[in-house]
């Protein structure tokens, strides 16, 4: 319902997606559709569950995190401004509301317990970590949404089995709300999720993810990713050193295009694989 009134707001203001060499799009495309992403879910969240202490904590770090992202999409901040942002909206999280990766229990180890010198920063660099995995697969119609879709399914239902109905409850919202916009968004879309969406949605669902403990769980969607993180830190490298480019395109999903991939084959791909790897992530977690 709100998807249609933000591309609306999102032309008014100049908040467009415009083609170049580096995009797959045609034409002008509106961002800021990660502002309905957010009120969907914040609707959703504040009427099923209300205002926990935990996630009263949640949706004050997304609501920072979509000010960035908005802030963002409008005129371009500089990475390192963005970056600041991101750490800011992570501290007040951790530090204010105690969401924090205190503990962890991997398989054939056991629980692993962490000081809070250690809990703090290590949680932190967690959640900038999957802000910027969900901000970086935010390269084809529908990739990020989807993805957001198979982690918040697969949460909640670990949360469900766990008995965490509060949890369960928001990730089923955070589904919802990313389905909704997924019908606008998937090729060819008719707009673009922009950091608004991307920075609030990694950080919710990290947050999440620390709040029913199945960090395991993400960590190993993560995986399917690396590739496309270190495509970005080669290409930076090789430029800086040689001044060339190693990759005609970066991000990876890129280059199954130019391989002659469909754009719905590359994203539908990237769907199944993730999948697979959230049906593993969420074996090793139960």
């Amino acid at each position: 319902i709100l998807t249609p009134a933000v591309k609306n707001f999102a032309v008014q203001i100049g908040a467009v997606d415009k083609p170049d060499a580096r995009k797959v799009h045609h034409g002008l495309v509106p961002r800021l559709g990660g502002l309905a992403i957010y009120a969907g879910f914040m609707v959703s969240v504040i009427l099923a569950v209300g205002f926990t202490y935990e996630m009263t904590g949640i949706m004050i770090g997304a609501t920072c995190l979509v000010f960035v992202g908005i802030a963002d999409d409008i005129v371009s901040l500089p990475a390192k401004v963005k970056l600041l942002g991101q750490i800011l909206s992570a501290a007040v999280l951790v530090i204010f509301f105690d969401v924090n990766i205190d503990w962890i229990d991997l398989p054939y180890v056991g629980i692993i317990e962490f000081p809070l010198f250690i809990s703090i920063p290590l949680t932190i660099f967690w959640i900038i970590g999957f802000i910027n995995t969900v901000n970086l697969i935010d390269g084809l119609d529908g990739l990020a949404a989807g993805i957001a879709t198979i982690a918040s399914i697969a949460i909640a239902l670990l949360a469900f089995q766990m008995g965490q109905w509060v949890s369960a409850a928001a990730m089923v919202a955070m589904t919802g709300a990313c389905l909704g916009f997924l019908q606008y968004n998937f090729n060819p879309a008719k707009i673009f999720m922009g950091d608004t969406g991307s920075l609030a949605l990694g950080g919710a669902i990290a947050a999440l993810g620390i709040l029913t403990h199945t960090e395991i769980l993400l960590a190993v969607i993560g995986i399917v990713f690396v590739a496309e993180a270190l495509s970005v830190i080669i290409q930076v490298i090789s430029f800086k050193t040689t001044g060339k480019r190693v990759f005609l395109m970066s991000p990876i999903h890129h280059h199954f295009e130019l391989k002659g991939w469909q754009e719905t084959r590359v994203v539908h791909t990237f769907w199944l694989v993730g999948a697979i790897f959230a049906a593993l992530g969420a074996w090793l977690a139960y």
